[in-house]
């Protein structure tokens, strides 16, 4: 009786390895021609009624299902790749990251523990952030999916500490009665999300006023934190931003880091992206104070330009990280040698322990571009958001709506006899379908504004004249009507 065969591998590994070079191809030939596309276009009807057939019960051939993706998916990404693309804080992914991330799938390591190699990448690029943000050595950290499982980590570990390690087993119930934390009026939802799904709530959270300058208002905080502790309650957390979503704006660090300690809060610092300005020696100073940080949570996939996902917490104290998630069930069991060595492992720092190898990426990024070069291309984008500014200030149809801290400007079209807001936000609509450049939308202080968010380091001084160029046509288009 013949054998049945379960091998999922190729009969043909010579026409496999002819395929994948086509695909590779076919990727180095986006990247390199990104420019003669338009940023972003909506899919047809058609295309997306494909999406909808059933599941395949039988394969398909591998030479159409990469036609299919080089039709039907390729063309209508949300673009990030572009450098016309100002839309949200999302990075723009490197030629090197790439293929790091297909000798991560190749090896397919499940980096959750195990004496292994990749666990050790981990464990490097860790040593790496302590040394960049100036941690102890005995700092922790993990990669995660990204900053919103991050902050919620520090949540983790902070409710920790102010608790205990019974409340590992206790739970809130008992334990967690008025527990209150703060972060500003700008923060990310994200960490209201972290207090939602901690258990400790939403209502708890005390959204702080923000200064002239979109910051958090630390006297304001001050006078919060002192009104909770009459109330009888416990403030234990407060979450500075370093890179606010709307405005980049950066909360006064060294002022929050004296605030919390005095009142023996945990400081964390949501750094998504702008904490990767560490990086660049002109802008570092910007975030004095992040040293004096318990956590830091950020993300390698925006300014650092690794591909998705690639976020990561850092913990002052890598004991305390560790007590907060570490378990010892009996498959999990640690030995003094062979494959279950290496304790501690990263599914001790964190709830995950199948992990993908997000490690090799940022390791292959840091080490093929160098701190250097990557914090240039930081600076790069704020240089050219100071450029967008100044342009903004010189064409007169335009207002800038806030000040320009990093890499983000916000402003406006001005237009009388209609409402300003609507027309702006139609003409955004217009311009991200037109292909041209993608900037978003935001709100502040009730005013409708075109948030153009320069992280790509593609981007160059032609995209933000295409830009702008491209709004003052579409918007002369629609008041001819």
């Amino acid at each position: 009786m013949a054998e049945h065969k379960t091998s999922l591998d190729p009969d043909d590994w010579a026409a496999l390895r002819a395929q994948g070079h086509r695909m590779l191809d076919d990727m180095f030939d986006y990247l390199e021609q990104l420019r003669e596309r338009p940023v972003w276009q909506p899919a047809p009807a058609e295309v997306r009624a494909r999406f909808q057939a059933p599941l395949p019960r039988a394969g398909s051939d591998i030479a159409g299902l990469h036609r299919a993706f080089m039709e039907d998916v390729l063309p209508y990404a949300v673009g990030n790749a572009h450098p016309g693309f100002f839309g949200w804080v999302h990075g723009a992914g490197t030629p090197v990251g790439m293929l790091a991330e297909m000798l991560a799938a190749g090896l397919n390591a499940n980096v959750g523990g195990r004496d292994q190699i990749p666990v050790e990448v981990e464990r490097q690029v860790t040593r790496w952030m302590a040394e960049l943000f100036r941690f102890p050595a005995g700092a922790g950290g993990i990669f995660v999916t990204g900053t919103s499982m991050a902050n919620m980590i520090a949540v983790l570990v902070a409710r920790r500490r102010v608790l205990g390690l019974e409340v590992r087993d206790a739970g809130l119930a008992r334990l967690g009665h008025g527990l209150v934390a703060y972060t500003s009026a700008a923060a990310h939802d994200c960490i209201a999300q972290a207090m939602d799904l901690t258990g400790i709530g939403r209502a708890a959270l005390r959204l702080v006023p923000l200064d002239d300058d979109y910051r958090m208002d630390t006297v304001a905080l001050e006078q919060a934190i002192a009104a909770d502790l009459r109330a009888g309650l416990r403030p234990f957390f407060v979450a500075a931003t370093a890179g606010t979503v709307d405005t980049a704006a950066i909360d006064p660090l060294a002022r929050v880091a004296a605030i919390a300690q005095a009142n023996g809060l945990w400081f964390h610092v949501d750094g998504a992206f702008g904490a990767m300005a560490m990086l660049a020696p002109e802008l570092a100073p910007l975030l004095d104070g992040i040293e004096r940080a318990d956590s830091i949570a950020f993300d390698f996939h925006k300014w650092a330009q690794v591909p998705y996902d690639a976020g990561f917490v850092l913990v002052r104290d890598g004991e305390l990280h560790r007590q907060t998630f570490a378990a010892a069930p009996r498959y999990l069991k640690r030995e003094p040698r062979g494959m279950a060595g290496g304790s501690p492992w990263p599914c001790d720092f964190g709830p995950d322990l199948s992990r993908s190898f997000r490690a090799l990426k940022t390791w292959f990024t840091l080490q093929a571009y160098g701190a250097d070069r990557m914090g240039a291309a930081i600076a790069g984008t704020c240089e050219l958001a100071r450029y967008l500014a100044g342009e903004v200030g010189r064409r007169p149809a335009f207002e800038l709506l806030a000040p320009v801290a990093l890499n983000i400007v916000c402003f406006r079209y001005k237009v009388a006899g209609q409402d300003v807001d609507d027309f702006n936000a139609a003409l955004v609509a217009d311009l991200q379908e037109a292909g041209i450049a993608a900037p978003s939308l935001t709100t502040l202080r009730g005013k409708v504004a075109i948030r153009v968010a320069i992280v790509n380091h593609r981007s160059e001084r032609r995209d933000i004249d295409a830009l702008l160029t491209g709004l003052e046509e579409l918007a002369a288009r629609r008041l001819r009507g």
